[in-house]
């Protein structure tokens, strides 16, 4: 008698290479729900089911996944990302149409980045305006975000 007879059994005959769910998940780095996410949003193909119901994915859906999470790590929402991968099958794609995305997706982090900055400044301007001591009803930072403009 072997061990590892599971495999002999037809109903799981063709899927070795294949994924469940779970396993898709772990490998991909994500949790169920996010797969789920996923294919609600059309980001992940359907995937196949056994006749119990069981989803079965592919192997190379793990590379996808990770597709999905390193250009979300790189601030592409989810649209954009989905376009990216349109595009990513599209042949009338060149690597011009990829590249002019990226520049929108750049210069869209620049402009977040002179907010923030902005923020970090009128933040350094409320701290320096409050000397720390005193009662609160008297204190600047309050005072300013309660409406008074600060510049």
């Amino acid at each position: 008698m072997r061990l590892d007879s599971i495999p002999e059994y037809r109903v799981y005959r063709g899927f070795m290479d294949k994924l469940t769910i779970s396993q898709l998940a772990k490998n991909g780095g994500v949790n169920l729900q996010t797969i789920r996410y996923y294919e609600h949003q059309g980001l992940l193909a359907p995937a196949y089911r056994t006749e119990a119901g069981y989803r079965i994915y592919q192997q190379q859906t793990v590379r996808r996944i990770q597709f999905i999470k390193r250009a979300q790590e790189l601030g592409f929402s989810l649209s954009e990302i989905k376009e990216l991968l349109s595009l990513r099958v599209d042949t009338n794609t060149s690597q011009a149409d990829i590249r002019t995305r990226a520049q929108a997706k750049l210069a869209d982090v620049e402009q977040k980045i002179r907010h923030l900055q902005a923020i970090r400044a009128s933040i350094s301007r409320l701290i320096k305006s409050c000397r720390g001591c005193g009662p609160v009803a008297n204190c600047p930072i309050l005072e300013n975000l309660n409406g008074e403009d600060f510049q």
